[in-house]
């Protein structure tokens, strides 16, 4: 047995007595960066706000492009109608030189092992990731010559939780693989400033741990999580007391620490070695082999290892800080089934998670630390909260999207009134059509929100099936997310009443009274083909769901096109998934959405004020083999 790793006191980062000139500025803008590792992004803040924010891979159309974020940042710059030399801070979102600080210490404590990783590792940070400011200057043309600030990745992640959330106090907590050190940390929020007041350190990392069973399954590291998380339901928690007994020792305070005889992230290339898979049974699955049942085991496994160790870190805040409220961000919070058994049982009345929970809003976290905890702006909580339902992104206007429809030869409808759009928009979904939805700007974080989404009715019991096969080219057991109307919510999913998840980040179960009778006794992934519910599309093997609570003042119209679809079918909800096929990011122009709806089996294509409908398309359309034909808008 190990021995658990407490909760490290934090000593004060030392950011405190940089007292900024541009405090005494009437406006402040603040660009927050994060880059080089995953999920590269840009978020600009002006006088503490959130003005715009954006990932790269949007951009350069590689899914989690760690390259720095030239072309966000331009977007970002854009949106607010300023330059680069207009800028007063620019906020990295970690500290580099302590990050290598750990590399080398890990290389030095395992060495001569993991040469190989270190040799490639060190071309890259000599040359570049030593050298942030530099690089931040060159990528910005030479027109910034002001300060560059680092928090700490841990603190950046903690200001991306607390300050965009409706409190003016609450606990934080972050959980990711790792940032510098740190991979658990325990703080509190008040007003304007943040605290880290415990942490747990590397290389004992609730992430890392998921990962190293996101990779063991044959899933890739830091995309498949999700993958793995779906795939938990379809078995059953057999390996989850091997996990305890060997892999960590988690103690009842939520400290832990693994055994790293089993891993090999400090010294190679893999995350898990020979003695994990003994104990396992066997070698790592191939990626795209078929999947069997010793895999949904193993995911049901270490999900449920999970989730108890991320309710024990909670309810040690709650006792620690005593706050009513909770905020989270850090990868781990992107779990969703986690969030809500925290949600349920950690003691907290009110929970607020960071959309882009991941690096990616680590960039917003840096930009908001510089502005309220360095610059001293104040912060006041706002209902429902600060981060304008994380549509953050860039918008098209109508001219330019006909234009672009004009251009590719494609035959629309344009509808100069919404609620006309918005009716046929409706009863096509009605009939059992699948809609691609593009609308207004273009959200900040993983989830699509109804802006950048592909919607289907999810009464339909072969909605899941063809929406993952022939218009999502993925696995066929991923789960689907329901957008509901926030006061209907209640009426179909196990929570309050008043309750929200507006940014996809719960999973809750479907009420007994919505639920449907097991019509046999499938196992595995035949298990697919049961109706669970009234709205089997979204609901689970387990009965669950990811629910996304749709109101009116984040996202207006999407909530006029659920009360619209309620209206006419009763149901006050949608299937909602990310408007992208398997592999690619979410769409960001109208080129892309286009592109998208025809080469997949999608029936309708609404852009702003037109409708497309497939049968009305030329028949040549376009195949995947000329993807160029479509440039960048």
């Amino acid at each position: 047995m190990l021995l658990g790793l407490p909760l490290l006191p934090v000593a004060d980062s030392g950011l405190e007595w940089c007292l900024l000139s541009c405090r005494y500025r009437a406006v402040a803008f603040v660009l927050g960066i994060s880059a080089y590792y995953h999920d590269s992004a840009a978020v600009l803040a002006r006088d503490g706000a959130i003005v715009a924010a954006a990932q790269e891979e949007r951009f350069t159309r590689i899914k989690h492009d760690p390259g720095f974020p030239a072309q966000a940042i331009a977007c970002c710059l854009r949106q607010a109608g300023i330059t680069a030399g207009d800028l007063d801070y620019v906020a990295f979102y970690e500290k580099p030189l302590l990050k290598f600080d750990r590399l080398l210490e890990t290389y030095l404590a395992h060495a001569p092992v993991g040469f190989r990783s270190f040799r490639m590792a060190m071309p890259v940070w000599l040359h570049q990731k030593l050298h942030i400011s530099r690089e931040i200057r060159r990528e910005l043309g030479g027109a910034y010559r002001k300060r560059v600030v680092f928090p700490e990745h841990h603190e950046s992640h903690a200001a991306s939780a607390f300050f965009p959330s409706p409190f003016e106090t609450a606990a934080i907590v972050t959980m990711d693989g790792v940032g510098e050190w740190t991979t658990t940390s325990i703080g509190t929020g008040t007003g304007n400033r943040i605290r880290i007041d415990r942490e747990i350190r590397f290389p004992h990392s609730l992430g890392l741990l998921y990962s190293a069973f996101t990779y063991y399954c044959g899933f890739k590291v830091n995309s498949g999580e999700y993958k793995l998380m779906g795939l938990a339901p379809y078995g059953e928690p057999k390996y989850a007391a091997i996990i305890r007994d060997h892999l960590i020792d988690l103690r009842a305070d939520g400290s832990f620490r693994l055994d790293m005889r089993y891993f090999h992230y400090c010294q190679g290339l893999t995350m898990t070695n020979g003695r994990f898979a003994r104990l396992f049974g066997g070698p790592p699955r191939q990626p795209e082999s078929e999947l069997t049942q010793r895999e949904m085991d193993i995911a049901a496994s270490i999900q449920a290892v999970t989730e108890e160790a991320m309710l024990r870190i909670c309810i040690s805040a709650r006792k620690e800080t005593g706050m009513r409220n909770l905020c989270l961000a850090g990868g781990v919070a992107l779990n969703c089934v986690g969030n809500g058994l925290v949600l349920r049982k950690a003691g907290f009345e009110e929970i607020w998670i960071q959309p882009a929970a991941g690096d990616a809003g680590g960039a917003l976290g840096a930009a908001l630390f510089t502005s309220h905890q360095l610059l001293d702006l104040p912060r006041e909580p706002r209902e429902p909260d600060s981060q304008n339902g994380s549509l953050l992104g860039d918008a098209h206007a109508p001219g330019d999207i006909q234009a672009r429809l004009d251009e590719l030869g494609l035959v629309y409808r344009h509808h100069p009134d919404p609620e006309v759009l918005l009716r046929e928009a409706a009863s096509h979904l009605e009939q059992g059509r699948v809609v691609g939805w593009f609308q207004g700007r273009m959200e900040f974080g993983p989830r699509a929100l109804g802006s950048r989404s592909i919607l289907g009715d999810p009464r339909d019991k072969q909605m899941q099936s063809r929406m993952n096969l022939k218009i999502k080219f993925r696995e066929s057991f991923r789960p689907f997310a329901a957008a509901v109307l926030r006061q209907d919510a209640a009426d179909y999913f196990e929570i309050g009443a008043g309750q929200e998840s507006p940014y996809m980040l719960l999973i809750t179960k479907v009420r007994g009274a919505k639920r449907l009778p097991a019509a046999d006794s499938a196992a595995g992934l035949d298990r697919l083909r049961q109706a669970r519910s009234v709205v089997p599309a979204i609901t689970h093997v387990d009965h669950s769901c990811r629910i996304q609570t749709v109101d009116a003042v984040r996202n207006p119209r999407f909530h006029r096109l659920l009360e619209i679809f309620k209206a006419s079918t009763g149901c006050p909800m949608l299937v909602n998934t990310s408007f992208n096929v398997r592999g690619e990011p979410i769409v960001r122009t109208p080129a892309e959405a286009c592109r998208c709806f025809l080469q997949t089996d999608m029936d309708v294509l609404v852009i702003e004020n037109f409708l497309l409908l497939k049968e009305e398309q030329p028949a040549q359309g376009i195949s995947p083999g000329h993807r160029e034909t479509f440039a960048p808008d």
